[in-house]
């Protein structure tokens, strides 16, 4: 069979009015579950590190790792919960229609 005997399917149209809603309003429900996952990760592990430098003495290191994991739980929650998951769903839009347009040729 060549190409020429295919027939082509035309794309399925993009999601619009509830369907377009639910589908963003899943994908923010997701991104919030993974933050809050992260959250609960984050605050296991330095708590188990808190511990465990307070127990072996000396300087106290685990204040390092809070912060430069913490600066990350904060960029995720910005990212699942603030203005900034706005701009990267509308981000995540123009990629998938750029990448299906190519997809296309």
């Amino acid at each position: 069979m060549s190409n020429t005997d295919q027939v082509s399917q035309p794309p399925a149209p993009a999601p619009t009015g509830d369907h377009a809603r639910r589908e963003r309003a899943r994908r923010r429900v997701a991104a919030i579950k993974g933050f809050y996952i992260h959250f609960f990760v984050f605050v296991l592990v330095v708590a188990g590190l808190v511990v465990i430098n307070w127990l072996t003495g000396g300087p106290w290191w685990a204040l390092g790792v809070f912060l430069a994991w913490g600066i990350g739980v904060l960029a995720h929650g910005l990212a699942a919960m603030g203005r900034l998951s706005g701009a990267l769903a509308n981000w995540e839009e123009r990629k998938i229609k750029r990448l299906m347009d190519e997809d296309r040729r």
